[in-house]
């Protein structure tokens, strides 16, 4: 059960979970913190697709969740294809019946060292991945949210994304891109009641982590550090991850999109603040 008091009320006072009946499309969810938010989704009473490229990992995803009282469909699918993307959105409507939700958690570290040993086919997959792959899911899902003037949409991004990230720049410059695009079309539907923003889920142990401390020298010794660090603590804990991913794909959270949310904010405050225009997105440059 997660902590937060306000869908602990929820629960107690309906018997079902605060996301009862809504669908929830999550890619990366085989594994990582992809397959932390589908749990959590999950757990919260979400109806969950669970799109990934590998079919076994998937099975056990929604093993796991079925175990666990939950309802899930694996989605064996493609980020970088954009008719893969709308398949998945129209499976989710045709066993699901809708699609409320999307959480854009698919993404590859790319190559780890300095920018000018690296490859090119490697920095294309990073960008075909990171960005492309959430601008594909977004064109799958939004005509239908907006058609029916609902809907929430969460792109994670990571460490780079608003500050320079030497030897992690395809990665870090990919992330950029993301958070601009998401500020960039949240002003697009807003008034059809969609709304979009990223999220910055901290720390935790995945394979990302790995292969950090196996790039060893190349990746650099503070990125070594913290991924030691992480490997030994786990990193931000799951429960508070996922707090933040609830709450961003309900409508506790309709006053905000085009934001870049860091799990390391208040939550609170973000509940209950009226937000500025410029509050929680890509630094701007000042003129003069």
């Amino acid at each position: 059960m997660i902590s937060d008091p306000a869908y602990n009320t929820v629960l107690s006072s309906s018997g079902h979970g605060p996301f009862h009946g809504r669908c929830v499309l999550i890619t990366g969810a085989s594994r990582g913190i992809g397959k932390r938010l589908a749990l959590g989704f999950a757990a919260a009473g979400a109806r969950v697709g669970l799109l990934a490229r590998t079919q076994g990992a998937l099975n056990a995803a929604q093993l796991e969740i079925e175990q666990a009282g939950g309802q899930a469909l694996p989605i064996r699918g493609d980020v970088r294809e954009p008719k893969e993307m709308e398949s998945a959105a129209g499976r989710m409507i045709s066993s699901f019946g809708g699609l409320d939700v999307l959480i854009a958690a698919a993404g590859v570290q790319g190559p780890v060292g300095p920018f000018l040993e690296s490859r090119l086919l490697q920095w294309r997959d990073t960008f075909d991945t990171n960005l492309l792959g959430v601008m594909n899911c977004c064109k799958a899902v939004m005509p239908g949210m907006i058609a029916r003037r609902s809907g929430k949409i969460v792109a994670l991004i990571g460490n780079g994304t608003s500050s320079g990230r030497p030897n992690f720049a395809p990665y870090a410059a990919a992330g950029a891109a993301v958070a601009r695009f998401v500020e960039s079309i949240a002003g697009e539907v807003h008034e059809h009641n969609v709304q979009i923003n990223c999220f910055h889920p901290g720390g935790a142990y995945t394979s990302m982590t790995d292969e950090i401390l196996q790039a060893g020298d190349r990746a650099g010794a503070q990125e070594v550090e913290e991924a030691q660090q992480t490997r030994m603590t786990g990193g931000i804990a799951a429960e508070r991850q996922i707090q933040f991913a609830l709450f961003l794909g309900s409508e506790r959270s309709n006053h905000i999109t085009g934001k870049a949310i860091h799990v390391r904010d208040d939550l609170k405050k973000l509940e209950h603040d009226n937000m500025r225009p410029e509050s929680f997105t890509l630094r701007r440059l000042s003129k003069g």
